[in-house]
């Protein structure tokens, strides 16, 4: 697939805008938009110089934009993924025809050698000719430690040559000829690093950037170990991927990418990266990363560089989240096999919140399958997990799914364990370690015995025990369990001031204690807490009643790192393209989205 073929589902941005801030705020707001488009900026510039190739962003715009990607229903792949691994035996000769017929795909999961003059060199520049800078690489967000490339796919290979391996990380510009390498400790590419740093040697890497949009997704897929991800282009596709063979290293790329970024990694060399306005929400503060020397930047005749923006919810990764949630639910099932459904919240940021229905058999089934979870590939980085029967409303649904599981909460459903959590996640007292929740909410509706206040009558209570309370802003109120968002103007640990609450329990039952500003924006209201807390440290328990700590943490706190601050936009640059009439968005819905 080629960008023409998405032609219906793109916005062409005529008006001239820097690479810096400007174009990816833009693509920011887009993605917020309730129909966003794909956005091809046609003037893109570095401090009014020029760039010669256009800038694509928001590739996976929309969920019309997926399907035309995948060529077909993403339910219909992900069923032809299921009846692959839970085949039913045939039982007469056409059956056995027809589960031939079923297999064939699979043929199409082995690369080929493209033969021929690959798209992505036909323009080359090596040695002393390389500079990253002539790329028109962006910088997204104010405090962000430089430019970096965002979608791009990169490839590596095991020190034997046997494994090859794609996958999707940042790579901030350092120099003309330098790339930071941001492979998290838990991601594949860095399990190869460790193969070469063992043995001393250098790693060839290659950055690939654009060519068939499937291939940034399936870079992102999260397969088990030593499975090329490519093969599930192939599957999707039905065909193979075509690989062309570098210049200057070993590594095999598909041969109609726009540009490649060819080089080696010295494992012994370190050097910082970052900040970076992540896909939390937050900045993930500046650490030591490996770097890529590059010996060779190749493109297409007519290329275009693509891009993507992450920070808080909704931006691009929503649609690449629900590929992967859609494809894998076959391949969870092999293993959780009374797994019905499951539901990643964008925002959650998707390893933040899981909703599962299931099939619960006996008791204790839902923790059984929470402790599954945790051991599963890319979902043991899972923070929080809520899991409900078969008869409980669609998991896309919110408010019905939200009232589902309030009418049948108690704290005895609670499950805090500790486990590996995400490298980028900030709230655990370490990195990579932290609590973890599970909710069971398969059992039966609980009595309600509880009576609330009025928002007003339940904040004068709050502000006589505690003046840092500010604001009081209760929801499901009709439910076994309320939840009362208080808002604070912080000077203690939360646990104290959920302790000085006691006289008002008969009217509580969840409390949710923020110092910052979504006390009446569900929404970001989900992604702050899910982002904020570690089970084991933030959430209390007192009898029938539930605090949760979802403030920023500090030195209040004792808090052992430093918080890391929100991704933001600029507002000198909001107001810009606000002038050039190139946002759409209401006032109030920037003010949803904390964009202004």
């Amino acid at each position: 697939m080629v960008l023409e073929e998405l032609k219906p589902f793109i916005k062409v941005v005529d008006t001239p805008l820097e690479v810096e801030l400007e174009i990816p705020h833009l693509a920011y707001i887009e993605a917020k938009k309730r129909e966003p488009k794909i956005l091809l900026f046609t003037n893109p510039r570095d401090r009014g110089r020029p760039f010669e190739m256009p800038v694509v962003m928001n590739l996976f715009a929309n969920r019309e934009v997926v399907e035309a990607i995948l060529g077909r229903p993403v339910e219909e792949i992900a069923k032809e993924i299921e009846e692959l691994l839970k085949p039913t035996p045939p039982a007469t000769l056409w059956e056995k025809v027809k589960f031939l017929g079923k297999l064939l795909p699979l043929r199409w999961t082995i690369p080929r050698r493209y033969r021929g003059s690959p798209r992505c060199q036909q323009q080359v520049w090596k040695g002393d000719e390389v500079d990253l800078f002539k790329l028109p690489v962006l910088k997204s967000w104010e405090l962000d430690g430089g430019r970096f490339i965002t979608i791009g796919q990169v490839y590596t290979r095991s020190l034997d040559g046997k494994i090859r391996n794609v996958g999707l990380y940042r790579l901030q510009l350092h120099s003309k000829n330098r790339l930071g390498l941001h492979w998290q400790i838990h991601k594949d590419g860095a399990h190869l690093f460790w193969e070469y740093k063992k043995a001393g040697k250098k790693m060839p890497v290659a950055v690939g950037i654009g060519g068939d949009p499937l291939y940034s997704w399936c870079a992102t897929a999260p397969l088990p170990p030593g499975i090329f991800e490519l093969a599930l282009y192939g599957f999707i596709r039905r065909k193979p991927v075509q690989l062309a063979q570098c210049l200057t290293n070993p590594i095999e790329v598909p041969a109609d990418l726009d540009i490649v970024i060819e080089g080696w990694c010295d494992p012994s060399q370190m050097e910082i990266e970052g900040m970076f306005g992540d896909h939390t929400g937050y900045y993930t503060l500046p650490e030591p990363f490996p770097v890529m020397e590059v010996t060779a930047i190749t493109t297409a005749r007519d290329p275009k560089y693509y891009a993507t923006v992450v920070g808080k919810p909704p931006v691009e990764d929503k649609w690449l989240g629900y590929i992967t949630e859609r494809l894998f639910l076959p391949l969870l099932r092999t293993t959780i096999p009374d797994l019905v459904d499951y539901y990643l919240p964008e925002n959650g940021v998707f390893h933040n919140l899981l909703l599962a229905k299931i099939s619960p058999r006996y008791p204790g089934h839902s923790l059984q399958i929470a402790h599954a979870l945790w051991g599963v590939g890319q979902m043991s980085f899972l923070k929080h997990a809520i899991f409900l029967p078969e008869e409980a409303p669609d998991l896309r649904k919110g408010e019905e799914v939200a009232r589902f599981i309030l009418n049948r909460f108690s704290p005895s459903a609670l499950l805090i364990s500790k486990g590996v959590v995400d490298q980028l996640d900030h709230s655990s007292d370490a990195p990579l370690v932290g609590g973890k929740v599970g909710v069971d909410a398969t059992g039966p509706e609980v009595k309600r015995e509880v009576t609330p206040l009025s928002d007003k009558e339940l904040l004068k209570k709050m502000e006589e025990i505690d003046p840092q309370i500010v604001g009081v802003t209760q929801y499901f109120t009709d439910t076994a369990n309320p939840v009362a968002v208080v808002e604070v103007v912080k000077r203690e640990p939360m646990k104290k001031l959920f302790k000085k609450l006691a006289p008002l329990y008969p009217h509580l039952r969840i409390v949710i204690f923020i110092n910052t500003p979504e006390r009446e924006n569900p929404y970001m209201l989900i992604w702050r807490v899910t982002n904020n807390i570690d089970g084991l440290r933030d959430i209390f328990i007192d009898g029938p009643v539930v605090g949760i700590d979802a403030t920023n943490k500090g030195e209040i706190d004792n808090f052992p790192r430093e918080w890391p601050p929100d991704v933001d936009p600029t507002p000198a640059v909001v107001q810009k393209l606000k002038e050039l009439g190139l946002v759409e968005l209401t006032d109030e819905e920037l003010r949803k989205f904390q964009i202004v």
